[in-house]
Protein backbone atom coordinates (compact mmCIF):
# COMPACT_ATOMS: atom_id res chain seq x y z
CA UNK A 1 0.00 0.00 0.00
CA UNK A 2 2.84 2.42 1.21
CA UNK A 3 4.71 1.53 -1.96
CA UNK A 4 1.65 2.08 -4.16
CA UNK A 5 0.93 5.57 -2.82
CA UNK A 6 4.58 7.01 -3.20
CA UNK A 7 4.30 5.91 -6.66
CA UNK A 8 1.21 7.89 -7.15
CA UNK A 9 2.69 10.93 -5.09
CA UNK A 10 5.91 10.71 -7.38
CA UNK A 11 3.53 10.40 -10.64
CA UNK A 12 1.86 13.53 -9.40
CA UNK A 13 4.94 15.50 -8.63
CA UNK A 14 6.28 14.68 -12.22
CA UNK A 15 2.79 15.65 -13.67
CA UNK A 16 3.84 19.12 -12.03
CA UNK A 17 7.00 19.15 -13.15
CA UNK A 18 6.07 19.27 -16.13
CA UNK A 19 3.46 21.45 -16.38
CA UNK A 20 5.45 24.42 -14.26
CA UNK A 21 8.11 23.93 -17.22
CA UNK A 22 8.02 22.49 -20.26
CA UNK A 23 4.17 22.84 -20.76
CA UNK A 24 4.00 25.98 -19.37
CA UNK A 25 7.17 27.66 -21.78
CA UNK A 26 5.44 25.35 -24.57
CA UNK A 27 2.44 27.23 -24.45
CA UNK A 28 3.36 30.83 -23.59
CA UNK A 29 7.04 31.10 -25.06
CA UNK A 30 6.07 34.54 -27.05
CA UNK A 31 4.69 35.86 -24.12
CA UNK A 32 8.24 35.24 -22.55
CA UNK A 33 10.14 36.80 -25.54
CA UNK A 34 7.70 39.59 -25.22
CA UNK A 35 8.89 40.48 -22.09
CA UNK A 36 12.76 39.99 -22.91
CA UNK A 37 11.85 42.96 -25.80
CA UNK A 38 9.81 45.41 -23.46
CA UNK A 39 13.05 45.04 -21.00
CA UNK A 40 15.55 44.86 -24.05
CA UNK A 41 13.92 48.17 -25.43
CA UNK A 42 13.87 49.74 -21.74
CA UNK A 43 17.31 49.18 -20.72
CA UNK A 44 18.30 51.01 -24.23
CA UNK A 45 15.94 53.40 -24.15
CA UNK A 46 14.10 53.97 -20.84
CA UNK A 47 13.22 57.66 -20.72
CA UNK A 48 10.73 57.15 -24.24
CA UNK A 49 9.79 53.54 -24.37
CA UNK A 50 8.46 52.56 -20.34
CA UNK A 51 6.32 55.23 -20.22
CA UNK A 52 2.64 54.77 -20.09
CA UNK A 53 1.74 57.26 -22.67
CA UNK A 54 4.04 54.77 -25.16
CA UNK A 55 1.87 51.60 -24.46
CA UNK A 56 -1.09 53.41 -24.35
CA UNK A 57 -0.17 54.31 -27.91
CA UNK A 58 0.97 51.30 -28.84
CA UNK A 59 -2.81 49.92 -27.11
CA UNK A 60 -4.65 51.92 -29.21
CA UNK A 61 -3.03 52.45 -32.50
CA UNK A 62 -2.87 48.76 -33.92
CA UNK A 63 -6.34 47.63 -32.10
CA UNK A 64 -7.11 47.90 -35.78
CA UNK A 65 -4.89 45.34 -37.03
CA UNK A 66 -6.07 43.13 -33.81
CA UNK A 67 -9.87 43.18 -35.29
CA UNK A 68 -7.74 42.35 -39.15
CA UNK A 69 -6.63 39.55 -37.41
CA UNK A 70 -9.17 37.90 -36.22
CA UNK A 71 -11.09 38.60 -39.43
CA UNK A 72 -8.44 36.41 -40.93
CA UNK A 73 -8.49 34.03 -38.14
CA UNK A 74 -11.83 32.54 -38.67
CA UNK A 75 -11.65 31.14 -41.75
CA UNK A 76 -8.40 29.98 -41.58
CA UNK A 77 -9.42 27.78 -38.38
CA UNK A 78 -11.88 26.45 -40.99
CA UNK A 79 -8.56 25.70 -43.40
CA UNK A 80 -9.29 28.53 -45.74
CA UNK A 81 -7.60 31.59 -46.47
CA UNK A 82 -9.01 34.87 -46.93
CA UNK A 83 -6.78 37.04 -49.10
CA UNK A 84 -9.35 39.93 -49.11
CA UNK A 85 -9.88 40.80 -45.85
CA UNK A 86 -8.04 43.77 -45.84
CA UNK A 87 -9.33 44.99 -49.24
CA UNK A 88 -12.57 44.36 -47.11
CA UNK A 89 -11.52 46.98 -44.46
CA UNK A 90 -10.47 49.53 -46.87
CA UNK A 91 -13.36 49.39 -49.02
CA UNK A 92 -15.66 49.17 -45.96
CA UNK A 93 -14.22 52.44 -44.44
CA UNK A 94 -14.32 54.20 -47.53
CA UNK A 95 -17.98 53.60 -47.55
CA UNK A 96 -18.58 55.23 -44.13
CA UNK A 97 -16.36 58.34 -45.47
CA UNK A 98 -18.51 58.67 -48.68
CA UNK A 99 -22.21 58.17 -47.26
CA UNK A 100 -21.26 60.52 -44.56
CA UNK A 101 -19.40 63.11 -46.24
CA UNK A 102 -20.30 63.04 -49.95
CA UNK A 103 -23.99 61.60 -49.47
CA UNK A 104 -24.73 63.44 -46.46
CA UNK A 105 -26.30 60.69 -44.33
CA UNK A 106 -25.83 59.98 -40.78
CA UNK A 107 -22.94 58.61 -39.18
CA UNK A 108 -24.65 55.88 -37.78
CA UNK A 109 -26.68 55.16 -40.52
CA UNK A 110 -23.18 55.26 -42.80
CA UNK A 111 -21.20 52.63 -40.33
CA UNK A 112 -24.97 50.19 -40.78
CA UNK A 113 -23.96 50.54 -44.44
CA UNK A 114 -20.23 49.81 -44.57
CA UNK A 115 -20.51 47.06 -42.08
CA UNK A 116 -23.50 45.41 -44.49
CA UNK A 117 -21.18 45.57 -47.34
CA UNK A 118 -18.29 43.60 -45.76
CA UNK A 119 -20.65 41.02 -44.94
CA UNK A 120 -22.11 40.95 -48.10
CA UNK A 121 -18.71 40.36 -49.55
CA UNK A 122 -17.82 37.88 -47.21
CA UNK A 123 -20.71 35.86 -47.90
CA UNK A 124 -20.12 36.04 -51.82
CA UNK A 125 -17.04 34.58 -51.29
CA UNK A 126 -18.17 31.80 -49.29
CA UNK A 127 -20.63 31.26 -51.62
CA UNK A 128 -18.25 31.06 -54.49
CA UNK A 129 -16.07 28.98 -52.85
CA UNK A 130 -18.17 26.54 -50.71
CA UNK A 131 -20.66 25.70 -53.51
CA UNK A 132 -18.15 25.73 -56.80
CA UNK A 133 -15.39 24.11 -54.67
CA UNK A 134 -12.98 26.89 -56.10
CA UNK A 135 -9.73 27.14 -54.51
CA UNK A 136 -10.11 30.13 -51.84
CA UNK A 137 -6.92 31.69 -51.88
CA UNK A 138 -7.12 32.59 -55.55
CA UNK A 139 -10.79 33.70 -55.23
CA UNK A 140 -9.82 36.06 -52.35
CA UNK A 141 -7.05 37.13 -54.12
CA UNK A 142 -9.65 38.36 -57.35
CA UNK A 143 -12.03 39.50 -54.89
CA UNK A 144 -9.64 41.49 -53.20
CA UNK A 145 -8.05 42.80 -56.61
CA UNK A 146 -11.77 43.66 -57.87
CA UNK A 147 -12.45 45.46 -54.81
CA UNK A 148 -9.52 47.41 -54.34
CA UNK A 149 -10.19 48.55 -58.05
CA UNK A 150 -13.87 49.96 -56.54
CA UNK A 151 -12.08 51.92 -53.97
CA UNK A 152 -10.28 53.78 -56.16
CA UNK A 153 -13.22 54.56 -58.38
CA UNK A 154 -15.82 55.54 -55.89
CA UNK A 155 -13.21 57.53 -54.34
CA UNK A 156 -11.85 59.22 -57.61
CA UNK A 157 -8.24 58.04 -55.76
CA UNK A 158 -8.05 60.98 -53.46
CA UNK A 159 -8.30 60.21 -49.03
CA UNK A 160 -11.99 61.51 -48.20
CA UNK A 161 -11.87 63.60 -44.93
CA UNK A 162 -14.80 65.55 -42.49
CA UNK A 163 -15.85 62.61 -41.28
CA UNK A 164 -18.22 63.12 -38.19
CA UNK A 165 -16.45 63.98 -35.50
CA UNK A 166 -18.86 61.60 -33.09
CA UNK A 167 -17.04 58.34 -34.62
CA UNK A 168 -13.76 59.56 -33.53
CA UNK A 169 -14.81 60.12 -30.64
CA UNK A 170 -16.32 56.66 -30.04
CA UNK A 171 -13.14 55.12 -31.32
CA UNK A 172 -9.86 56.95 -31.12
CA UNK A 173 -10.27 60.13 -28.55
CA UNK A 174 -12.61 58.40 -25.91
CA UNK A 175 -10.36 57.30 -23.07
CA UNK A 176 -10.24 54.86 -20.38
CA UNK A 177 -7.12 54.31 -17.93
CA UNK A 178 -5.42 56.53 -20.89
CA UNK A 179 -6.04 53.68 -23.57
CA UNK A 180 -8.40 54.79 -26.73
CA UNK A 181 -12.00 52.91 -26.84
CA UNK A 182 -10.82 51.25 -29.61
CA UNK A 183 -8.70 48.86 -27.97
CA UNK A 184 -11.37 47.86 -25.47
CA UNK A 185 -13.62 46.94 -29.17
CA UNK A 186 -11.27 44.35 -30.30
CA UNK A 187 -10.28 43.03 -26.92
CA UNK A 188 -14.15 42.80 -26.50
CA UNK A 189 -13.87 41.12 -29.94
CA UNK A 190 -10.95 38.66 -28.93
CA UNK A 191 -12.88 37.39 -25.72
CA UNK A 192 -16.44 36.57 -27.22
CA UNK A 193 -14.48 34.66 -30.34
CA UNK A 194 -12.69 32.94 -27.86
CA UNK A 195 -16.15 32.02 -26.10
CA UNK A 196 -17.55 30.91 -29.49
CA UNK A 197 -14.68 28.47 -30.22
CA UNK A 198 -13.92 27.37 -26.92
CA UNK A 199 -17.59 27.10 -25.52
CA UNK A 200 -20.35 26.68 -28.28
CA UNK A 201 -21.15 23.58 -30.21
CA UNK A 202 -21.11 25.55 -33.41
CA UNK A 203 -17.86 26.59 -32.24
CA UNK A 204 -16.67 23.43 -31.90
CA UNK A 205 -17.86 22.40 -35.44
CA UNK A 206 -15.46 25.10 -36.92
CA UNK A 207 -12.89 23.00 -35.30
CA UNK A 208 -13.55 20.16 -36.57
CA UNK A 209 -13.89 21.49 -40.41
CA UNK A 210 -10.58 22.64 -40.10
CA UNK A 211 -9.01 19.28 -38.24
CA UNK A 212 -10.35 17.65 -41.00
CA UNK A 213 -13.42 18.63 -43.74
CA UNK A 214 -14.08 14.83 -44.76
CA UNK A 215 -14.16 13.50 -41.08
CA UNK A 216 -16.14 16.42 -40.22
CA UNK A 217 -18.80 15.68 -42.83
CA UNK A 218 -18.69 11.99 -42.55
CA UNK A 219 -19.28 13.23 -38.34
CA UNK A 220 -22.65 14.74 -39.87
CA UNK A 221 -21.42 18.43 -39.89
CA UNK A 222 -22.66 20.49 -42.95
CA UNK A 223 -19.07 21.42 -44.22
CA UNK A 224 -20.29 23.81 -46.85
CA UNK A 225 -22.39 26.24 -44.67
CA UNK A 226 -19.76 26.29 -41.90
CA UNK A 227 -17.02 27.37 -44.47
CA UNK A 228 -19.74 29.71 -45.63
CA UNK A 229 -20.65 31.04 -42.33
CA UNK A 230 -16.59 31.97 -41.73
CA UNK A 231 -15.93 33.94 -44.82
CA UNK A 232 -19.19 35.56 -44.13
CA UNK A 233 -17.81 36.05 -40.55
CA UNK A 234 -14.90 37.39 -41.84
CA UNK A 235 -16.17 39.40 -44.37
CA UNK A 236 -18.24 41.31 -41.09
CA UNK A 237 -15.44 41.79 -39.07
CA UNK A 238 -13.33 42.98 -41.65
CA UNK A 239 -15.76 45.81 -41.93
CA UNK A 240 -15.68 46.01 -37.90
CA UNK A 241 -12.13 46.88 -38.77
CA UNK A 242 -12.80 49.68 -41.53
CA UNK A 243 -15.21 51.14 -39.16
CA UNK A 244 -12.77 51.58 -36.71
CA UNK A 245 -9.92 52.53 -39.13
CA UNK A 246 -12.39 55.34 -40.49
CA UNK A 247 -12.74 56.46 -37.09
CA UNK A 248 -8.91 56.34 -35.85
CA UNK A 249 -8.21 58.41 -38.88
CA UNK A 250 -11.43 60.64 -39.01
CA UNK A 251 -10.69 60.17 -42.79
CA UNK A 252 -10.52 57.05 -45.40
CA UNK A 253 -7.76 56.39 -47.70
CA UNK A 254 -8.00 54.13 -50.27
CA UNK A 255 -4.91 52.53 -50.38
CA UNK A 256 -3.31 52.37 -46.76
CA UNK A 257 -4.85 49.78 -44.93
CA UNK A 258 -3.59 47.09 -47.07
CA UNK A 259 -0.72 47.25 -45.60
CA UNK A 260 -1.84 45.72 -42.80
CA UNK A 261 -2.80 42.37 -44.53
CA UNK A 262 1.04 40.85 -44.08
CA UNK A 263 1.21 41.70 -40.84
CA UNK A 264 -2.30 40.51 -39.59
CA UNK A 265 -1.08 37.08 -41.17
CA UNK A 266 2.21 37.02 -39.51
CA UNK A 267 0.55 37.55 -35.99
CA UNK A 268 -1.98 34.89 -37.02
CA UNK A 269 0.13 32.51 -37.16
CA UNK A 270 2.50 33.62 -34.62
CA UNK A 271 -0.25 33.00 -32.61
CA UNK A 272 -1.09 29.49 -33.01
CA UNK A 273 2.04 29.52 -31.47
CA UNK A 274 1.03 29.89 -28.03
CA UNK A 275 -2.35 29.88 -25.47
CA UNK A 276 -3.83 26.58 -27.52
CA UNK A 277 -0.64 25.81 -29.48
CA UNK A 278 -0.93 24.10 -32.85
CA UNK A 279 -4.19 25.75 -33.26
CA UNK A 280 -4.84 29.23 -34.71
CA UNK A 281 -7.22 31.14 -31.28
CA UNK A 282 -7.96 35.08 -30.89
CA UNK A 283 -6.10 35.51 -27.25
CA UNK A 284 -2.97 33.96 -29.63
CA UNK A 285 -3.88 36.75 -31.72
CA UNK A 286 -4.01 39.51 -29.56
CA UNK A 287 -0.73 39.01 -27.92
CA UNK A 288 0.66 38.14 -31.44
CA UNK A 289 -0.25 41.61 -32.73
CA UNK A 290 1.25 43.46 -29.83
CA UNK A 291 4.18 41.51 -29.65
CA UNK A 292 5.23 42.81 -33.10
CA UNK A 293 3.95 45.98 -32.82
CA UNK A 294 6.11 46.39 -29.17
CA UNK A 295 9.55 45.07 -31.70
CA UNK A 296 8.88 47.56 -34.26
CA UNK A 297 8.13 50.52 -32.04
CA UNK A 298 11.65 49.79 -29.77
CA UNK A 299 12.94 50.29 -33.69
CA UNK A 300 11.12 53.56 -34.35
CA UNK A 301 12.03 55.16 -31.32
CA UNK A 302 15.58 53.90 -31.42
CA UNK A 303 15.67 56.01 -34.86
CA UNK A 304 15.86 52.72 -37.09
CA UNK A 305 15.36 52.82 -40.64
CA UNK A 306 12.15 51.90 -41.54
CA UNK A 307 13.66 49.62 -44.06
CA UNK A 308 14.93 47.68 -41.28
CA UNK A 309 11.30 47.57 -39.95
CA UNK A 310 9.75 45.83 -42.59
CA UNK A 311 12.81 43.17 -42.35
CA UNK A 312 11.51 42.61 -38.79
CA UNK A 313 7.63 42.20 -40.30
CA UNK A 314 8.79 39.68 -43.49
CA UNK A 315 10.97 37.82 -40.43
CA UNK A 316 8.21 37.75 -38.37
CA UNK A 317 5.87 36.55 -41.30
CA UNK A 318 8.41 33.90 -42.27
CA UNK A 319 9.02 32.44 -38.76
CA UNK A 320 5.57 32.53 -37.29
CA UNK A 321 4.78 30.29 -40.45
CA UNK A 322 7.39 27.97 -39.62
CA UNK A 323 6.78 28.23 -35.72
CA UNK A 324 3.67 26.72 -36.43
CA UNK A 325 4.01 24.11 -38.22
CA UNK A 326 7.10 23.08 -35.82
CA UNK A 327 4.49 23.54 -33.27
CA UNK A 328 2.04 20.85 -35.07
CA UNK A 329 4.63 18.45 -36.00
CA UNK A 330 5.70 18.57 -32.41
CA UNK A 331 2.67 17.56 -31.07
CA UNK A 332 1.90 15.05 -33.78
CA UNK A 333 4.83 13.50 -32.70
CA UNK A 334 4.08 13.77 -29.07
CA UNK A 335 0.72 11.92 -29.66
CA UNK A 336 2.26 9.04 -32.14
CA UNK A 337 4.79 8.49 -28.64
CA UNK A 338 1.80 8.17 -26.50
CA UNK A 339 0.56 4.06 -25.73
CA UNK A 340 -2.98 2.98 -27.19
Amino acid sequence: MKDSTALELGAARERVGKFSFSSLFHKNAIIFVWIGIIILFSVLIPDIFLTWGNFSIMFGSKAVLVVLALAIMVPLIAGDYDMSAASVLVLSSMIVAIANVKLGLPIGVSVILGILAGTLIGFINGLIISRLAINPFIVTMGIGTLLNGVTLWISGSMTITGIDASLQKLVISGRLFGISYVFYYALILCVTLFYFLEFTALGRKVLMVGRGSNVARLSGIRVERIRLGCFTASGCLSAVGGVLYAGTLGSADPTSGLSFLMLAFAAVFLGSTCIKPGRFNPLGCLIAVYFLVTGTTGLSLMGISTFIQDIFYGLALVVSVMSSVFVKKFQERQKSRKPA
